[in-house]
């Protein structure tokens, strides 16, 4: 009987640790490095990023890198400013919820270029709608997909 006893015990602990979250995208978990693919409404590549963040407190998420991987006049300086938020609604490892982020240059002028991107969250995939306001050229919109860096 004590044995019966000791094996439900270790079986509801490796149940109730296999719901815990792990630093890779895609695992039950939205920290991590992704890569994003920006498309326009005709279906033509927009931009191109990779980034790496993690949910900091409540819904907010820190950006500890960030790099567009494509060259567009409207990014060209390289000193942009990252935020964002995730509402999170998974549960057992199935990540899912809101994902907002947006993305602006440091001008020193009064008119920033702003890429903002909405989604959802969805296990290991973000895809959503972006849409890029700013100086005369940098416009548009389109759709977007953020998928996990593969590990190193």
């Amino acid at each position: 009987m004590y044995k019966q006893i000791g094996t439900i015990a270790l079986l509801a602990l490796a149940l109730t640790m296999s719901g815990c979250g792990s630093s890779k995208p895609g695992t039950g978990n939205i920290n991590g490095s992704w890569n994003a693919s920006l498309n326009n409404t005709d279906g033509s590549s927009a931009f191109t990023f990779a980034t790496t963040f993690t949910q900091s407190s409540g819904t907010a998420l820190t950006f500890t890198s960030f790099t567009f991987t494509t060259t567009s006049p409207c990014f060209s300086s390289g000193q942009t400013s990252e935020t964002g938020t995730f509402g999170f609604s998974g549960n057992n490892g199935n990540v899912t919820g809101t994902f907002e982020m947006t993305i602006m240059t440091m001008f020193p002028a009064a008119t920033n270029n702003v890429l903002t991107l909405n989604g959802t969250v969805n296990g290991n995939q973000i895809s959503g709608t972006w849409t890029l306001t700013g100086v005369t050229g940098c416009s548009g919109n389109g759709t977007f997909i953020l998928n996990p860096q593969p590990p190193v």
